[in-house]
């Protein structure tokens, strides 16, 4: 079963908080995927892995790479799992597809922006009724992640 985890921004941002969540997902030997909401936001994020840390960086491919399926993380905009990831992140309102080929399903929602906000409670709604076990995530003051539900 599909381990389904509701990841609440409210401290951080997106770009502040996805590379620690994906170097943990690298470090455990998980080829990865992160679903955007739209190919402005797969680009941006494109771009920040790159700079993101002066003395590191994520190895990553976009989908419309000629080499992506090779890359441990893709960035795309489609539903496809191209590079055989066990783990996707789901992030920018991105609607996911079907979750149950994957070990880990991660849902990332920034708590400021409502259409976000709605699109996490219906993906919620939506794991649930499918059956999956679903933890829900806020951070705190100090940008740590408490477990909510």
């Amino acid at each position: 079963m599909t381990e389904v985890l509701f990841y609440h921004l409210t401290e951080s941002t997106l770009e502040e908080a996805l590379p620690a969540l994906l170097e943990r997902s690298v470090a455990r030997g998980w080829r990865v995927v992160v679903q955007s909401g739209s190919e402005e936001r797969r680009d941006a994020l494109d771009a920040h892995l790159w700079t993101f840390r002066d003395d590191s960086f994520l190895g990553h491919g976009i989908d419309r790479d000629l080499h992506a399926a090779e890359q441990p993380i893709l960035l795309t905009t489609s539903q496809d799992n191209a590079n055989e990831a066990k783990i996707r992140f789901m992030v920018d309102a991105a609607e996911p597809p079907a979750i149950d080929a994957y070990e880990r399903a991660v849902f990332l929602f920034d708590g400021h922006d409502a259409h976000q906000l709605e699109t996490a409670r219906r993906h919620w709604r939506e794991v649930k009724s499918a059956g999956h076990q679903a933890t829900y995530w806020q951070q705190t003051p100090e940008r740590r992640w408490e477990r909510k539900a």
